[in-house]
């Protein structure tokens, strides 16, 4: 008895949607079609003159500033929403910069790692792409401590001056 011959399948070459055939991403016209991809994506982009700049208030700086930080709260990146949130963002006379004070050299190392989705955001939503955020560090100078009983007098008077008036009054001792 003579087997059956098995039914080659023809081979197909497959089509993308558009209806050209699947290239190779090894091949010379794939090199090709990055390259033409590139450009295509060159001519779309607009360039610096041609963005929006549109000028905003401050009031409205502080509202998209605020919404930003509260997705990142949201969405578990809190670091960086609490590095926003530590003081109210200024803007400045120009218009387009946004000046931020951070307490320390390492907060603000990390929020200029990271301010870059935050400055897309803000272009974006304010119609403006000049935006340019800058931080600064204020560290304060740390709060001298009353230790004596004399100094603590002191700070209590600063404080409230009727305090030298209760002391004499009732003819208290400081110390």
């Amino acid at each position: 008895m003579q087997q059956p011959e098995p039914v080659k399948q023809p081979v197909i070459q497959k089509q993308e949607d558009d209806g050209k055939p699947k290239v190779s991403a090894f091949s010379l016209s794939s090199i090709k079609q990055k390259r033409e991809l590139a450009e295509s994506q060159k001519a779309e982009q607009k360039s610096h003159d041609e963005l929006p700049k549109e000028p905003f208030s401050e009031t409205d700086m502080l509202l998209m500033w605020n919404k930003f930080a509260q997705r990142l709260s949201d969405s578990g990146q809190k670091i960086m929403a609490t590095y926003m949130q530590i003081n109210d963002p200024v803007l400045e006379k120009d218009g387009v910069t946004i000046k931020l004070e951070l307490p320390n050299e390492g907060s603000k190392i990390d929020f200029d790692n990271n301010k870059l989705e935050l400055l897309g955001y803000m272009r974006g939503k304010l119609h403006n792409h000049d935006i340019v955020i800058e931080t600064h560090v204020n560290e304060t100078v740390a709060k001298k401590h009353a230790f004596t009983p004399q100094e603590k007098f002191e700070r209590l008077k600063a404080i409230n001056p009727l305090m030298e008036l209760l002391r004499t009054t009732f003819d208290l001792d400081i110390g």
